[in-house]
């Protein structure tokens, strides 16, 4: 990204409470995907007059938690607002929401919570209900458009941010922390719409503009990086950016304007008269902490504090519930320094075996026999390089170490071993013993055939150091 003025980023993502089983006002089913459009609807979705909403009690647990795990302060009372706007999906012309409008009364406020390395404030968690969705054939540029309100009422958590994210990784980070700690709370943020964010941007102390409709956490990543690259250039040529809405064009990799930025007082928001205020006692807060699991940000403070993992480590170990499972698992009661080795062990090398459901369903590795091949990588009977060839026989075959290839003959080479097969590479290969001496870069590939010819035993310091030295000598 080219330099320029600081860039200043704000999320708002809208998590929907998937693992509920009815609607947040009525008791359509919560799960709509996959029915005939407009078939999961009734009176109270819809809007029909004289229907009246009653909250699911489960949602707004589950909304407590949410903001609890973010560190946030729950009110006394929650209470409920009607968010006004017109558009086809939204066929009462209002949204059930909350809006701290007359002091705290949303499911909590004023969190803070470490991700990407730094603090990030957590301005407000609100439950509200869904609108429906539109779909547009032939694309958002289509004339036309259809109206599905299955989805219309489906509970779900809005989080808002402080503008905290100096970098659009930041963000991305931050979303994929939220996403496990979701899971971790029994949703699945990985269904198609069920974790949606906005980015609000601005440079310089400028206007905020806000990105919306984007697809996925790496998308939302590039847009906010194109949209900060367009202020800061609008900021050098002295044209003020315009606070506004815009939408991100995939095909295209750029934002592009979608309307003027709203501002909470164009909703007109009043407070829902239908629904009262519901009370939240303190036995209550304290028996649904005392329900939910461990949160990823707890989990990862565990891992650095008890462990000794590395904060990036850790903070990718946090983030997968199956990961951070079979390392919790595997690492009780070990020796810290074993701990950090399956840690590391799982992050580095079986993520990338078991990057789909599929796969970790179909995995045959345990946690003990993560265990014992991290025992055996620092004890220097394996090297790291013959683990990650055993690791991929446990994931396929299960067994333990003894029946892989690193385990029947993984034992590191000594020196006289590696530096027999350096003599002998260099002696097969004068043209790359050549080719090293005169670019220094060259000795990998001499290493590389060293590390082939001692099976992957041989310590790769220890073989980058032979090499060297037998160039040095004209061996």
């Amino acid at each position: 990204m080219s330099p320029g003025p600081a860039a200043a980023i704000g999320l708002e993502v809208h998590c929907q409470l998937t693992g509920l089983k009815s609607k947040l006002f009525c008791p359509c089913r919560a799960d709509y995907r996959g029915m005939a459009p407009n078939t999961n609807v009734c009176p109270v979705c819809v809007g029909l007059p004289g229907t009246l909403p009653r909250p699911n009690r489960r949602a707004v647990e589950k909304a407590l938690q949410v903001a609890a795990a973010l560190g946030c302060s729950t009110p006394p009372r929650l209470a409920f607002f009607r968010k006004c706007y017109f558009y086809p999906d939204l066929p009462k012309n209002f949204q059930i929401t909350q809006l701290d409008a007359y002091g705290p009364s949303s499911a909590g406020s004023g969190g803070r919570v470490r991700s990407a390395g730094r603090e990030v404030g957590v301005r407000r968690v609100q439950l509200e209900e869904d609108p429906g969705r539109l779909v547009y054939e032939g694309g958002r540029m289509s004339r036309g458009a259809l109206a599905d309100y299955n989805r219309a009422g489906v509970p779900l958590v809005e989080i808002v941010t402080e503008p905290d994210f100096a970098e659009p990784g930041e963000a991305r980070r931050f979303l994929a922390m939220l996403a496990g700690l979701l899971r971790s709370l029994g949703s699945d943020p990985s269904l198609e719409g069920a974790l949606r964010a906005d980015g609000n941007v601005s440079v310089g102390g400028g206007s905020r503009v806000e990105v919306k409709n984007v697809a996925s956490f790496h998308d939302l990543e590039k847009a906010l990086r194109y949209e900060i690259t367009r202020q800061r250039s609008m900021a050098a040529r002295g044209i003020p950016v315009a606070p506004e809405t815009r939408h991100w064009d995939e095909a295209r990799r750029v934002t592009a304007p979608s309307r003027g930025k709203e501002e909470d007082m164009d909703y007109r928001y009043h407070p829902e008269g239908d629904i009262p205020q519901i009370e939240v006692g303190r036995d209550e807060l304290a028996a649904l902490a005392a329900a939910m699991p461990e949160a990823p940000p707890a989990k990862r403070e565990r891992y650095e504090s008890a462990a000794g993992v590395s904060p990036q480590v850790a903070e990718v170990l946090s983030s997968d519930a199956y990961c951070s499972a079979l390392f919790d698992e595997a690492s009780a009661g070990a020796d810290p320094g074993d701990a950090r080795e399956m840690a590391n062990l799982i992050t580095t090398d079986l993520m990338g075996l078991v990057d789909t459901a599929e796969k970790r369903k179909a995995s045959k590795l345990t946690a003990p026999r993560i265990a014992e091949l991290a025992r055996a990588v620092r004890s220097g009977a394996v090297t790291r390089a013959s683990a990650r060839g055993a690791l991929r026989e446990m994931v396929r075959a299960g067994g333990g170490l003894a029946g892989t290839a690193a385990g029947r003959g993984g034992a590191v080479a000594g020196e006289e071993e590696v530096a027999r097969a350096v003599e002998s590479v260099m002696r097969d290969e004068p043209g790359a013993a050549a080719a090293a001496r005169a670019d220094p870069k060259a000795v990998n590939y001499i290493v590389g055939r060293v590390m082939a010819a001692t099976g992957g035993r041989a310590d790769p310091g220890t073989a980058v150091r032979l090499v060297r030295e037998g160039l040095a000598r004209g061996a």
